[in-house]
Order: C-alpha cells, then structure tokens, then sequence
C-alpha cells in the first residue's frame, strides 16, 4: 500500500534535529510522499532545503499564512517569485484564519485573493486553511470565480453542505486528517456525503494527532490510523482508501 500526506511540517522545531528520523518512520508506515506547508519567509530555507534533500520523497508548497498575514503581507507574497524555480507543487497554506487572528481580517481577505491570482498564473492547486470564516472565504472564491482554480480545503472538519458549496467552484477536494478519529468528530459523520474521489489524507504533523495518541506530536507515520478510521466509517478496504487517495492526491498535485 502506497500512502500520501498530503499536508505536514516536518521542517517545525518540534521536530528540529529528528527529521530524518520522522521521514524514515513514515516511509517504513508506508507513506512514500509528505507534502510540505509553507507559512511565510521564516520557514521557508528550512523547508525548501528538507524537501530538496529527499526529492521524490518531500515536496514543498509555496504560501503566506492567513495566521501571519501582518500589515507587510504584500511584501511577502511579492516575495514567493523567487522560489518559483525552486519546484513548488501547490500555493498553500493559504486562506483564512479568523479563530485565532480575527483582528486581521481585512488584511487576510486581501492576501489570500493576491495568493489566489498567483495559483492562476502559474497554473497551480492551492492548499486552503480555512476556521471560523466560512463566509468571508466564499466571498473571495465568488470574486475569483472565472479563475479556474483547483485545490483542497486542508484539515477539513466543516460540514457536507461547505463541501458541496466548494464543488461549485472547480476540482476541489478536502484534506482529512486526525480530527476524523476524535470522539463526537462531526466530520465522521459528513464524510460519508462526500465521494471517495474527493477526499486526500494528511496528518498537519506537529499538529492534529489521531486516536489514541491525541495530545502527542503527530508525524507522518500516523497516515494509516487516519486511513484505517477512514475506511471503517466508509465500509470498504484500506487498500482502496491507500489507493483512492493516493491518485487523488497525484492528480491534484501533480506527483
């Protein structure tokens, strides 16, 4: 069985001097493909050296954070052409994030449309992290429609009805991680309304780790706790789940 995460952070100092421990960990689970999220410029050297280190392996995003969008954000969109060269199979993670940075909105709703345009010219997915402003968010997809843009909503816990709202802007998938294996996670419930065609695997390692090692650093290698739950609630094999997935995700991203 071949596993792809399609959203992870193996470059956070939560891991810092154990990559190659982590990596090694996830391929021995199976899971022969991490896809790396960008946040903004202080991460980013660090990413980019990781996923140039284990090509075929680590394949890197390109993206500003909604969470650090500040009042220089046109600074550092500008700046992603620089690392256009250097790869990058999708703009993300980008979006909104009004949960913990509401005070921003404005600024967040600017940069991520900025973002968007730059998914258009250069003809690539984005990677969309999107808490607590559903609204907002298709405010700016109707302000892009005509764009032609495809994509996945990262971390997807949001009902079936967002799902289906989302289907009307393009090829869009969402990306499931832990939050599936969570006692009481509505997403349990919802994924059964959304195809299998449509869903991708992640992990957002740090973050996120499924049941039963909620609460601990999440890595990778966890991609199979995910699948496994994915394919209980769906009724079928994991070996389909592992392999669904893992063409959705070489589809959207190109791999």
């Amino acid at each position: 069985m071949e596993f792809i995460d399609t959203h992870s952070h193996i470059s956070d100092e939560a891991f810092e001097g154990e990559e190659e421990q982590v990596i090694r960990r996830a391929l021995d689970a199976g899971v022969s493909i991490m896809l790396q999220a960008d946040t903004g410029m202080t991460e980013r050297e660090a990413t980019y050296k990781l996923c140039e280190q284990h090509p075929g392996v680590l394949f890197p995003m390109l993206g500003l954070y909604p969470g650090n969008v500040e009042d220089n954000w046109k600074d550092e969109v500008q700046a992603l052409s620089a690392w256009r060269a250097r790869g990058p199979v999708a703009i993300g993670e980008i979006g909104l994030e009004y949960h913990y940075r509401p005070e921003t909105a404005n600024l967040q709703k600017e940069a991520f449309k900025a973002q968007l345009e730059i998914a258009r010219d250069w003809d690539l997915p984005v990677n969309i992290h999107l808490r607590d402003a559903t609204e907002d968010f298709f405010e700016v997809m109707d302000q892009c429609r005509g764009m032609q843009l495809r994509g996945n909503l990262h971390a997807f816990s949001a009902s079936a009805e967002v799902f289906e709202r989302m289907r009307r802007y393009g090829e869009w998938y969402v990306g499931i991680g832990g939050v599936l294996t969570f006692k009481k996670a509505h997403i349990a419930t919802d994924i059964l309304r959304i195809p299998m065609e449509r869903i991708l695997l992640e992990t957002d390692a740090p973050y996120l780790a499924p049941t039963p090692l909620r609460g601990t650093r999440n890595e990778s290698a966890n991609i199979p706790l995910i699948a496994a739950k994915l394919a209980e609630i769906k009724g079928i094999s994991i070996e389909e789940v592992a392999s669904v997935t893992s063409a959705n995700a070489r589809k959207l991203f190109a791999l």
